[in-house]
């Protein structure tokens, strides 16, 4: 059994529409394998599940290179935190501080080690699952500025939408409920 499918059968009956989608991801070939686990591997680490993320992880492993599996995470780690930055930038009433450097160090933003469009992809994935408007905005305009989609876009963010409530679906569940199956 493949580590996708352990964590499908541990979704709970609650959540037969995770279930159903999580299939409907697994078997689409919008994205290319490589964008599709990498938007994976990012969103299994947004979420912050560690079922998730190891499971998502060894399935990616047959798909993605290691420099690319740690792209995917690094995308996740250095996201987060421009999310946490700029959506306080964007919330706060203040307007000094839209004119103050961040001064975070994102180098891996310019060099990812992997080519610059799958690395966006994966970081609006996390973007959206963070929710930072300003985040979302950049990654997209960079994305159609190298020429990626609309679909490309749209289906690397329901896949994030879907890898998060997989997350919350095996959250919800606890150590104690029944599984899918039971």
């Amino acid at each position: 059994m493949s580590p996708i499918e352990q964590i499908y059968d541990k979704i709970p009956d609650f959540a037969k529409d995770v279930r159903i989608n999580l299939t409907s991801l697994m078997a689409d070939e919008t994205l290319s394998p490589r964008r599709k686990y990498g938007v994976l591997v990012a969103s299994a680490v947004a979420t912050r599940n560690s079922a998730l993320i190891a499971a998502v992880e060894s399935a990616a492993s047959g798909v993605m290179t290691s420099v690319a599996i740690a792209a995917a995470k690094a995308a996740a780690s250095v996201v987060v935190m421009n999310n946490v930055y700029y959506r306080f930038v964007h919330l706060a009433s203040n307007p000094e501080y839209k004119t103050m450097p961040p001064r975070l160090r994102m180098d891996v933003i310019g060099n990812p080690g992997v080519d610059k469009s799958d690395f966006e992809l994966w970081s609006l994935a996390v973007s959206s699952i963070n929710g930072c408007g300003i985040c979302i905005d950049a990654h997209e305009r960079t994305l159609r500025a190298a020429g990626v989609n609309s679909e490309t876009i749209q289906t690397a963010v329901r896949f994030a939408a879907i890898t998060q409530s997989v997350a919350i679906a095996l959250e919800a569940a606890g150590p104690a409920s029944p599984q899918a199956g039971d």
